[in-house]
């Protein structure tokens, strides 16, 4: 078994143990697709490559990590994409987790508020042929309202609460996929479902544990994808 494959039957396993919270015992196959095609190590730093297929969180510098392959699998598949979709991402990190979403529908529009890794994920992106990628340097608390409405937003950090400028740039009947919680405390992965009257419905999926959302006066920069 070489270390895709290894990552994938962990994934695998995580589904099926965790069968009874997310209510489902295999993830869409698309997301799985995306998930073999991605190659995971060319998204973290030379010196922690080596962890690129376990499944667990890596460092990829200024406090930050990659998530767990399972919990970005698993939110990817929440998000229940269209191929002519476009998505809202808030947190770039890296950029793993926009170049699986690449794959699985028409353009991805994401948010990172660290200049440093905004550069860093556009180059990487666009080196490895993402095309339909754009990343922005920006708090990801006010979203992006340029594109909006969006057919889903995910949120790969944890907020402290809800952000209404996300709720509001999502359209009706499309999900928000958000880790809610204090930091480094408990924290719980949310779908929010936009509906029709504008309001919302919560579904409380698992507990998860993420960096902070980080707010703040960044200074706003687009990277074309």
């Amino acid at each position: 078994m070489n270390d895709l494959q290894h990552m994938l039957s962990d994934i695998e396993m995580e589904v099926n143990l965790t069968r009874h919270l997310i209510g489902k015992d295999v993830l869409d196959h698309r997301v799985m697709a995306a998930i073999k095609q991605v190659p995971r190590d060319e998204f973290l730093p030379a010196d922690f490559r080596f962890l690129a297929y376990e499944d667990g969180p890596a460092p990829i510098g200024y406090g930050q990590t990659i998530s767990q392959p399972y919990i970005v699998a698993l939110m990817s598949d929440l998000l229940d994409t269209k191929s002519t979709d476009t998505i809202l991402e808030i947190g770039t990190g890296s950029g793993y987790q926009a170049a699986i979403l690449s794959k699985l529908v028409k353009q991805v529009y994401s948010l990172e508020i660290r200049e440093e890794l905004s550069i860093q994920a556009r180059r990487r992106l666009k080196k490895l042929g993402y095309n339909n990628v754009t990343v922005r340097t920006g708090d990801g608390h006010l979203g992006w309202s340029e594109h909006a409405p969006y057919d889903g937003i995910i949120v790969t950090a944890a907020a402290a609460y809800i952000p209404q400028p996300l709720i509001e740039q999502l359209r009706v009947g499309a999900r928000l996929v958000i880790p809610v919680g204090l930091p480094y405390s408990y924290q719980e992965l949310m779908v929010v479902e936009k509906m029709a009257n504008g309001e919302i419905e919560i579904k409380n999926i698992l507990g998860v544990s993420f960096v902070p959302l980080v707010a703040g006066d960044a200074k706003t920069k687009d990277f074309g994808g």
